[in-house]
């Protein structure tokens, strides 16, 4: 694993935690996303392993990737010889390893703010909108293109309004809950993305919408762009 040139300053992370790790991703996998920004705001690059949900069937399908994560999903990584699964797990062993630069705030009351907000678009937004469950829908279900795209569109802002609710009363700031980006932030900025790929009005969100401009010029979320991974396609 080496730091990026878009490392932030401070101190190298230290190099028994950082170490014989491979990240297992997918460049349109909001999940994996979330990794990228993580990874980039703490200076670290993994080994990168590109797992294509589509070609062939789904690469995550295939024996050799369900002895990787039998759930079948992305992103996983691997530390030595254990293998990590689910985005924020990942996310979170990488904030008790290398804590500088914090994802959390330190205050106990609220990091259970900042980690309610980001299991709300983690755990109740994106999984409704996830392609094994889009690709059941328009399969075993038979549900045309637009009926699928609707009730993408229909979770994702219903998801998102709570969110825009959840901000406040947590003060005025930048970013979801502080003057530097985070674990809400890093949950946040994928899923926009999603929003905007099912035609969702984030006009409707003007707290989400602004925290999202501002991180698009932030180096770490620019870097985990999708159309920026080694593996992106058109």
């Amino acid at each position: 694993m080496t730091r990026p040139a878009h490392a932030p300053d401070g101190p190298a992370a230290p190099a028994a935690a950082v170490s014989s790790v491979t990240f297992y991703g997918y460049f349109r996998s909001s999940a994996s996303w979330r990794c990228r920004i993580a990874f980039n705001l703490k200076g670290i690059a993994p080994e990168f392993v590109g797992v294509h949900l589509r070609r062939d069937g789904g690469e995550h399908k295939k024996p050799a990737y369900r002895a990787i994560n039998p759930q079948q999903l992305v992103p996983a990584l691997a530390v030595g010889s254990t293998v990590l699964t689910q985005s924020l797990a990942i996310v979170e062993w990488l904030e008790e390893t290398l804590p500088d630069p914090p994802l959390l705030p330190a205050e106990p009351l609220r990091r259970a703010a900042v980690r309610a907000f980001a299991h709300a678009i983690a755990m109740d937004i994106h999984p409704l909108g996830n392609l094994r469950v889009l690709s059941h829908l328009a399969g075993t279900a038979g549900w045309d293109a637009a009926a699928v795209h609707d009730w993408a569109r229909h979770w994702i802002s219903e998801g998102l309004a709570a969110c825009e609710l959840l901000l406040q009363g947590h003060g005025e700031h930048p970013y979801c809950f502080g003057d530097r980006p985070g674990l809400a932030d890093l949950c946040l900025v994928p899923q926009l993305g999603n929003a905007r790929r099912f035609g969702v009005d984030l006009d409707a969100f003007p707290r989400l919408a602004a925290v999202g401009r501002l991180c698009a010029g932030h180096p770490a979320f620019a870097a985990a762009l999708p159309d920026r991974q080694s593996d992106a396609e058109p």
